[in-house]
């Protein structure tokens, strides 16, 4: 039989528990090259996926999956999951528009029991099920595997406090390969390194000695002596142990030979919790991964013998990297900014403000709580904080935000990457919600760049401002392609502009990046005659109550349009005409937003076409409007 040929018998994890050891040795090299294989064609997170190749292959052959509940946790490393779980035939749609998610899905496969792409999660769902197991559902053990960057975040820590206080039968597996995107911060990646510095030793827990005649021969003293060693600390034992969970490590997470006696013990002997300390290598056995700076955390297609990506030459800069150097531009004039980051430095661009000035840059690992109410110690103690965090992960620290900084009013300033939809990430990257829970709070100053230059002024702006807290959000990808002055100008704050006076009695009043395509509807109607009035509000909040007043009075038709969800500026607008008696008379007030769903992963236009905001969408709505009929349209050719 071919090696080729295991992978190819492989269809369920059931087929993996008629393997031999030998075999299963077999299938993690073809595996691992099936993996780069694919994810070569596709992009996608590759270094992670590496990295639990053996991992996945001991776990679905040791226990009894689906019924046995695998929650993988950040999800971002579970392509050999899916590999060999039913869906092989399917992983070259990974990521793209109907395709595979690119996590963990619920609707996507019954060995999928609960989605996982934002980090700290798994422990706490791990119990759930576990709950319901000994309260009488059809369910299984629970096997929560969690890398050693997001059990750096505190709600590990409450999954891992509570599960041990209940004392159920439970599996934790540390994922340690010392690395998330970012190179792990605080005192647990130096706990973690410490446990691992004497690798001889293998098991720490009084399941140790019944364990001790499952490993190979030569480990078998270390077993035996590692609890006595490492238990005669002053601490009395792990950190892990002092929570109530066994404590079984560090091990190979590469060496089959190692994790299928161990998960086989632990299995077989397990009764209250317990956690496995898997010591990994991200991106292994692939050399070009193995040895980046990033270890292709996240590649776009690649050339699999040299590594080499397949990278489009942009047409003009990110907004990340346009908001990374206004950042420095600010910081080299005023000494008292200061950046956060949650564990994404180069993501958020921040990793230009942590070269040219390390002192004043501030990684807090992956813990959005902490990084919010950090900024607003920083900001009471005189401090200029930017904390710069994704929408979507800005959304785990919001009772921070309330709390600790609105409602004492404290000059943090977030930059809020990755607003709107995403692209390949999907649903759970979307920054869909941040306008609105944002704008909705007192005190509040919240913008949205429409251009790269926008942003330069807005990061101008909130360095200027100490009046309370401000947020200005902005796009992944690349700008619209405006030349960029040296500096930003702050902008007067609550003061949106005109971009182009219309004749036909509609204006469209636009929040953030969607002005392009804006811009594109209205070329679209000009050349079926329609010449509409196009305002940038650039503030949510506060709005900008003379410009809009003036739109309402001068229109017979009004259109917001921005890149949220229903509840955010477009609802403030509606509110300001209502109260001014504006909606009163012949003014037609419609709101676009996004649809009242979640939006799967695809090309970002196809996604705000089914959010509802595409250019034709925006189209449709001004001839609605007008009380034209449209029926059919292509591209640049209008007919009704």
């Amino acid at each position: 039989m071919s090696k080729q040929a295991i992978l190819d018998r492989v269809n369920f994890p059931s087929d993996l528990r008629n393997l031999s050891d030998s075999d299963l040795n077999h299938l993690a090299n073809e595996l691992r090259q099936e993996t780069i294989s694919i994810v070569s064609k596709t992009g996608g997170h590759l270094g992670s996926s590496l990295g639990v190749i053996e991992l996945t292959i001991a776990i679905h052959s040791v226990f009894n999956t689906p019924f046995d509940k695998l929650i993988w946790d950040v999800s971002h490393q579970c392509y050999p999951h899916k590999i060999l779980t039913g869906r092989r035939k399917g992983m070259m749609t990974l990521r793209q528009d109907k395709g595979l998610s690119g996590f963990t899905k619920r609707t996507e496969s019954e060995y999928d029991p609960f989605g996982a792409a934002h980090s700290s999660t798994s422990i706490s769902a791990a119990l759930g099920f576990t709950v319901a197991r000994d309260l009488g559902s059809s369910v299984g053990d629970s096997i929560a595997v969690i890398g050693d960057g997001s059990i750096s975040a505190g709600m590990a820590y409450e999954g891992l406090n509570n599960a041990g206080s209940e004392g159920r039968r439970l599996f934790v597996i540390l994922n340690d390969n010392e690395m998330s995107i970012a190179p792990p911060a605080g005192a647990m990646s130096k706990y973690l390194s410490s446990l691992y510095a004497n690798n001889e030793f293998y098991s720490l827990t009084q399941l140790a000695e019944g364990l001790a005649k499952n490993l190979p021969g030569p480990l078998q003293e270390g077993a035996r002596r590692a609890k006595s060693i490492i238990t005669g600390l002053a601490a009395g034992g792990t950190f892990f142990e002092e929570l109530g969970f066994s404590y079984l490590g560090p091990i190979d997470g590469h060496d089959l030979n190692q994790l299928l006696p161990v998960l086989r013990a632990v299995k077989a002997r397990a009764k209250g919790p317990i956690l496995i300390h898997c010591v990994t290598k991200k991106g292994k056995g692939y050399y070009p991964a193995e040895n980046s700076a990033d270890k292709y955390h996240g590649v776009s297609k690649f050339d699999i013998s040299s590594g080499e990506q397949s990278k489009s030459k942009p047409n003009a800069p990110s907004y990340t990297s346009v908001f990374g150097k206004a950042l420095v531009s600010e910081a080299s004039r005023d000494h008292r900014i200061v950046a956060v980051t949650a564990a994404m430095p180069s993501g958020t661009g921040v990793n230009l403000m942590q070269k040219e000035y390390p002192q004043r840059t501030f990684d807090v690992g992956i813990a959005e709580q902490h990084a919010v109410t950090f900024a607003g110690g920083m900001a009471a103690g005189g401090l200029k904080p930017f904390c710069a965090i994704y929408s979507t992960f800005l959304q785990r620290g919001y009772d921070q935000i309330v709390h600790d900084i609105a409602l004492q009013n404290l000059p943090v300033r977030f930059a809020i990457d990755r607003a709107g939809l995403v692209g390949a990430d999907g649903a759970t990257h979307a920054g869909s919600y941040d306008i609105a829970y944002l704008s909705n709070l007192p005190g509040f100053v919240v913008m949205a760049a429409a251009d790269e230059l926008d942003l330069m002024n807005m990061v101008a702006t909130a360095a200027s401002y100490n009046d309370g807290p401000i947020a200005f959000r902005y796009p992944r990808g690349e700008g619209v392609g405006i030349e960029l002055p040296e500096k930003g100008t702050p902008l007067e704050i609550g003061k949106g502009r005109m971009i182009k006076e219309g004749k036909s009695g509609v204006a469209i009043l636009n929040f953030g990046a969607h002005l392009l395509e804006v811009k594109e509807a209205a070329e679209m109607l000009l050349q079926s005659g329609v010449d509409i009035t196009i305002a940038d509000a650039r503030f949510a909040k506060p709005l900008d109550k003379k410009l809009i007043t003036n739109l309402a009075k001068n229109h017979s038709a009004l259109i917001s349009i921005e890149e949220g969800a229903i509840g955010g500026f477009g609802s403030h607008v509606s509110n300001l005409l209502s109260e001014s008696g504006l909606l009163d008379g012949k003014l037609k007030f419609r709101s676009m937003f996004m649809c009242d769903k979640f939006i799967d992963q695809g090309k970002p236009e196809n996604m705000y076409k089914e959010a509802g905001l595409g250019v034709h969408d925006i189209v449709d709505k001004v001839m609605s409007l007008m009380g034209v009929s449209v029926v059919k349209f292509k591209k640049n050719d209008l007919s009704a």
